[in-house]
């Protein structure tokens, strides 16, 4: 995950470094994060 760009969040397969990259806004990644982190 970058976070050294203001306004994105870009995440990438640290495997493959020349794959696709996703990116999100901040709120977008905070949402993400947060369900994430949620109990199943």
């Amino acid at each position: 995950m970058a976070d050294n760009l203001p306004g994105l969040v870009l995440v990438r397969d640290s495997k493959d470094p020349d794959g696709f990259v996703l990116t999100f806004g901040p709120e977008q990644w905070r949402s993400f994060v947060g369900l994430a982190k949620r109990p199943a």
